[in-house]
């Protein structure tokens, strides 16, 4: 039986202001676990918004996010922070590498924050992660001593850290080269593979006709869901 990883329940984001802006507007979606999902749409349409609230990075105006079985939208900050910092991993278009610390130390953040483990398992975790992305030579390095694809890879094993079920991606490889862009995409690919949930708002076309599903977003509604197994894309337009 296929298990749903993350879920998204008549969901809605507005702005109330002189004028009221719905971002995101009574979507439903399930995401499966080992699902490689891209979100798509033109600039505006809200797919940054939706992914948002998917990560419990911002809060919904009404419906539900349920993350690996358990709803959000009643939980206090507090809960809502420790199920973000422990289900959810993020990785988003600039790094945000804390520019003072090590390639290590970025990574070992969330580990600290989660506290679950002794110093001595952090860094070994954390040193494994990055040799894992062939940046083992780079550990002790600060993040203006790497490259764009590297610091993007850093911040791929800083949302690793805390073994979550979920990653989300917002526009990853928008400021990378191609070589670089390439790199990251197989490794959130190979994410997905082994058994976590990727989500990634993409800008990217060829990124998001390699996924298992691509959201396609139009002024905050789905417009259409298009399966993309076994190398053919079945496309659903939704009312």
């Amino acid at each position: 039986m296929t298990e749903v990883a993350l879920q998204a329940v008549e969901l809605v984001r507005r702005i109330e202001g002189t004028i009221t802006h719905t971002l995101v507007d009574g979507i439903d979606l399930a995401v499966n676990k080992g699902e490689f999902v891209a979100i798509t749409g033109p600039s505006g349409s809200g797919k940054s918004s939706l992914l948002y609230l998917l990560g419990l990075l911002d809060a919904p105006s009404e419906g539900e996010v349920i993350i690996c079985g358990q709803p959000t939208s009643k939980l206090s900050e507090s809960d809502r922070a420790d199920v973000r910092l422990t289900k959810c991993g993020f990785v988003f278009q600039f790094h945000f590498l804390l520019p003072e610390f090590t390639s290590l130390d970025n990574v070992l953040l969330p580990m600290r924050a989660a506290g679950k483990m002794s110093e001595a398992e952090m860094r070994e975790r954390g040193v494994a992660l990055l040799g894992s992305l062939g940046l083992a030579e780079h550990a002790n390095k600060r993040p203006n001593q790497l490259s764009g694809g590297q610091r993007q890879r850093v911040a791929i094993a800083r949302a690793l850290s805390n073994r979550p079920e979920i990653i989300v991606a917002d526009e990853p490889t928008g400021a990378l080269d191609t070589k670089s862009t390439e790199q990251v995409f197989a490794i959130l690919r190979d994410i997905a593979d082994q058994g976590q949930t990727v989500i990634v708002v993409t800008h990217d076309p060829a990124l998001a006709a390699r996924a298992d599903r691509r959201i396609h977003i139009v002024d905050g509604k789905i417009a259409e869901i298009t399966a993309q197994g076994g190398g053919e894309a079945i496309c659903e337009a939704v009312s």
